[in-house]
């Protein structure tokens, strides 16, 4: 039946040619309705805890997206007339950005103090005209010693200041984040110009959530036009044929547009991940055509002609490819299981890209094959090839105990390092050095404040309950203690307000510093307060509306996942301990990142193992053997469990990335030992072969393309190793690595695994 699909793909080889391009061109068209997903929530599904607990504090308070202009003078002092005029200038302009809900900096905090009777709320900047020494000196002062300012809008040293523009983006259109980007990067670029004496560097969530876009973009941009030509160039050294290198180009480059052309008529948008669809879409589609053309040039090589030749490669080809095919689609698939939904789509494409690969491999590739012109010269590359692969078998079958051995041994010992890798998932390692969002929020955690941060929410029942004493006692008890803890750069409280308007209500007087002992007379300072506060400056950022709740945020230096978590567990305990009668939750983006790492590798292990089985399962029914189905399960975890173990030794961190990758290098790896054993049953069941001569049966017709295919795959994930994306980068190190070893354990071990296994006649096998 293979053999007659094969000579009507011949046989009807203009039409076909002309009915795949009239295919592929439609699926193509859906390319149009991708677009960005530049927000970082996208790594969290609905449903997920620790997002619900971060939405729930959002709409209770002011929102905490913002972008961070950090003004940083050269002379090492923001306490002169020329910064304090910029920060003035920028938190004015800060207004203007698009979707700005409130502005904060040194400039406009609202300072109060006693005049006789009467309570004082105004700017600390008022007139940067008006700036006497004088007045710089109380600005000095005020700024240095506020709570509410000293290590979040000012550096306790004085020689960086910010201005921070929280926003609220209404989630209408993708393009937000990066408008609001644009006009901001445009806003310094002003103030750079005109006060080229000082740095701005900018940072906040906006900048991460656009730094996640500007990296999917840039590794579109550069990477597989990158791994396009270095496919190119692999290919015409490897298989010294022009029209196959062009086939083979041609398959890809319908596997990658067809595939995204679907996905966008599905309505998939791009992220950080999804980005690097098309090259990983681009390396699998090599594998199915590289089999099918070496199949080809080698009945070719042995006196067929090429129609022929065609047919015979597409009859001892089919099955492997599908099984293949279909085994590496299921490991993408198992991306599905991870609890970040852009691994879902990442899966999804690459699955959907790799069986029109498979699909075209048999179609379009032998079609065009059959009408483009192939020269097989006497001293060509497969010949050479395959005598080199026959010493190879040879070499392997010598030292078949020692490399036996040797792996298990190897295995075992790698195995052990696994546990070495800890879950880490630190959203600002994400990028590279050379990353503007790192530099920034690194430059800040060093002299400012970090962007990680837990913000918590505590609460009593009844409306306008926090400004009972006892509760603002408790609240003030919590702040006291987060400060004591190493990890804690700045403490955000409404108890500090309250000292302060307590202050200031008895004449300045630092003695009454403290917080008021009355309920009644806390909730008037209050309404007081507020009703002397200017648009945008209320205190919905740390009470809410009715008064029965407030927002204590907590910020800490660049935190790993491990100690992320743990600084969540001791806060909680605290709590439970200290505060068990006030109603308290936490969220931040922050620990966002910091759980779906544990959740995503949770899940994953799930999905790895439903994969395993159901390959397992294929390979089963694909071989007609329990038997070669199960021995075909060590050369497939081999691989993944030395590569998780040398990385467990030379790393010994492990993102959301890596756990997703865990099913998909599973699906990839399983290619290498199909071909090798299908090969291998097909010597011992049709030719009669003792397992000796099966192994070099197959080490001789299918060797070389196992080579080829390899060092392709290396190759293509390899590209993704100079990403400035962290995941990107970690998944193509991982993934070419455990590749590379594959092909090793197919050489040197699997061989060595059936001469110990298959004992029986070739006619029982």
């Amino acid at each position: 039946m293979i053999e007659q699909f094969a000579q009507a793909i011949v046989r009807w080889r203009y039409l076909v040619v002309l009915a795949t391009f009239g295919i592929i061109l439609t699926a193509a068209s859906g390319a149009r309705f991708l677009g960005f997903d530049t927000d970082y929530r996208v790594f969290f599904s609905e449903g997920n805890p620790q997002l619900e607990a971060f939405d729930k504090l959002q709409d209770t308070y002011t929102k905490t997206d913002s972008i961070l202009f950090m003004l940083i003078p050269e002379d090492g002092d923001v306490f002169d007339q020329e910064t304090l005029a910029l920060a003035h200038e920028l938190t004015t302009e800060g207004w203007q950005l698009p979707y700005t809900t409130r502005v904060d900096s040194l400039a406009n905090y609202q300072h109060t103090e006693a005049d006789e009777d009467e309570l004082v709320v105004e700017d600390l900047i008022l007139e940067i005209e008006d700036l006497t020494p004088e007045k710089i000196a109380k600005v000095k002062r005020i700024a240095l010693n506020e709570p509410l300012l000293k290590q979040r809008l000012i550096s306790p040293e004085g020689h960086v200041t910010a201005v921070n523009v929280t926003v609220r983006l209404p989630q209408i259109s993708p393009d937000e984040t990066q408008i609001l980007v644009a006009e901001a990067r445009k806003l310094k670029a002003h103030y750079k110009e005109k006060y080229p004496n000082i740095d701005i560097k900018l940072t906040g969530m906006v900048m991460m959530s656009n730094a996640f876009a500007e990296a999917a973009m840039k590794d579109m941009s550069t990477l597989t036009p990158i791994m396009f030509l270095v496919v190119l160039i692999t290919l015409a050294i490897l298989l010294r044929s022009f029209s196959g290198t062009i086939n083979t180009l041609l398959v890809i480059i319908m596997s990658i547009v067809s595939a995204m052309g679907i996905a966008g008529w599905l309505g998939a948008v791009i992220t950080p991940p999804v980005a690097n669809a098309p090259t990983i879409i681009l390396t699998m589609a090599v594998a199915d055509a590289v089999h099918l053309l070496v199949s080809m040039r080698q009945s070719m090589k042995h006196g067929m002609d090429k129609h022929t030749a065609i047919v015979e490669s597409i009859r001892i080809n089919f099955m492997p490819v599908l099984i293949t095919s279909v085994t590496t689609a299921i490991g993408f698939l198992t991306m599905n299981f991870s609890d970040a939904p852009p691994f879902h789509t990442l899966g999804n494409v690459v699955a959907i890209g790799v069986m029109i690969a498979f699909v075209l491999s048999i179609t379009f590739l032998p079609a065009l094959a059959a009408i483009l012109p192939m020269k097989v010269q006497a001293n060509d590359e497969g010949e050479t090839g395959n005598e080199i692969m026959d010493k190879v078998a040879d070499f392997v079958l010598a030292k078949r105990k020692p490399f036996f051995w040797g792996t298990i041994i190897l295995t075992m010992a790698l195995v052990a390092a696994i546990p070495n890798n800890e879950i880490n998932d630190n959203f600002v390692e994400y990028f590279d050095k050379t990353v503007d969002f790192r530099i920034a929020s690194d430059y800040g955690n060093e002299n400012l404040i970090s962007v990680y941060n837990i913000e918590y929410s505590l609460s009593v029942k009844e409306e306008g309950g926090i400004s009972e004493p006892a509760f603002l006692e408790g609240t003030e008890r919590f702040a006291n203690w987060l400060r004591t803890l190493p990890e804690v750069q700045h403490v955000n409280t409404i108890t500090d307000t309250f000292k302060r308007l307590n202050k200031s209500m008895h004449a300045d007087d630092i003695d009454w510093y403290k917080l008021p002992d009355d309920r009644e007379l806390a909730a008037q300072y209050l309404l007081l307060y507020e009703l002397s506060l200017p648009y945008g400056l209320d205190l919905n950022d740390q009470v809410d509306t009715k008064k029965s709740a407030t927002r204590v945020v907590a910020t800490f230096d660049n935190q790993s996942t491990q100690g992320m978590m743990k600084l969540e567990r001791d806060i909680q305990a605290w709590l439970d301990k200290e505060l068990p009668e006030i109603e308290v939750y936490g969220a931040s983006p922050g620990l966002m990142f910091a759980h779906i790492g544990k959740r995503n590798v949770n899940s994953m292990i799930i999905g790895t193992s439903l994969a395993l089985i159901l390959i397992s399962f294929i390979l089963v029914v694909a071989l007609r053997s329990r038997r070669f189905g199960v021995i075909s399960l060590a050369p497939n975890l081999i691989p993944a469990a030395l590569a998780f173990g040398i990385w467990g030794v030379a790393v010994g961190e492990i993102g959301m990335s890596l756990a997703s990758a865990a099913g998909m290098t599973l699906g990839i790896v399983v290619d290498d030992t199909v071909h090798f054993l299908s090969k291998y049953l097909r010597a011992r069941r049709e030719k009669g072969y003792t397992p000796e001569q099966a192994v070099r049966y197959a080490f001789h017709t299918v060797g070389v393309a196992l080579w080829v295919t390899t060092i392709v795959l290396v190759l293509g994930f390899g590209v993704l190793t100079f990403s400035t994306f962290k995941m990107n980068m970690d998944m193509g190190i991982m993934t070419a690595m455990t590749i590379a070893i594959a092909l090793i354990v197919d050489f040197v071990f699997l061989p060595a695994l059936l001469l110990k296994a298959d004992k029986r006649p070739a006619d029982q096998v």
